[in-house]
């Protein structure tokens, strides 16, 4: 109900004050066929401008204290989140983090759109970092389709570490899907989560332009 009410509310608002430019919206499937958007993260504002973009409710995990949060405001948070269709995840804890997948594949099986951040956080510097094979994990065993996203000019829109939001052009770039449901039966081989998550964030970068460092965010050295 919250999604709705925002898609016919605020969402008609933010298309008309910044006009985003929105490419490659054919490669998306009908609602209601599962779909991975795998994206580069640069901003709060990523999570605003996807949705606008498909015109379709986006899925995205989202950290668990948004939903346990003492007060009027953890509740008026815990509310947003479960309304907007969030999936809470304890990130300090392994076995919630290995349980992820799991969730990820349940949202998928429903027919719906998850939204993910490969890089596993927000771009410390505006730079694409190395992805994690949580986005290869997910490809596979669903077996649902990776559209990779290129998010351009969210960073100016809503600088990290401000409350401010700036009117700049903004573009939202969509590619053709990626097919890895034959690659299922290896899921256990690190090379080939490697190559598939290779593959997913060669085609995220070619759409955000972004300069990339082959080190995990937060990472002052290069892992494999």
């Amino acid at each position: 109900m919250l999604y709705r009410a925002l898609q016919l509310t605020v969402a008609p608002a933010l298309r008309t004050v910044y006009r985003p430019a929105v490419t490659g919206l054919h490669h998306l499937p009908p609602e209601g066929e599962p779909v991975i958007l795998a994206a580069n993260h640069v901003s709060f504002a990523d999570e605003i401008f996807t949705p606008i973009a498909t015109r379709r409710q986006v899925c995205y995990f989202a950290k668990a204290e948004y939903f346990t949060t003492p007060g009027l405001k953890g509740a008026v948070m815990a509310g947003f989140f479960n309304g907007m269709g969030h999936v809470p995840v304890a990130r300090s804890d392994t076995r919630s983090a290995a349980a992820v997948i799991d969730i990820g594949v349940e949202v998928l099986a429903d027919g719906r759109t998850l939204g993910i951040y490969p890089e596993g956080t927000r771009s410390p510097d505006g730079h694409l970092h190395k992805f994690r094979t949580g986005v290869a994990r997910l490809a596979l065993r669903s077996g649902a389709p990776v559209v990779p996203v290129g998010l351009v000019g969210t960073r100016a829109a809503q600088p990290p570490g401000s409350k401010m939001w700036h009117r700049v052009p903004v573009e939202v770039h969509f590619g053709a899907p990626l097919h890895f449901g034959h690659l299922a039966d290896r899921e256990r081989s690190s090379r080939v989560l490697r190559e598939v998550t290779e593959t997913v964030r060669e085609s995220v970068q070619a759409l955000s332009g972004q300069h990339y460092i082959d080190a995990f965010a937060g990472s002052s050295t290069t892992t494999a």
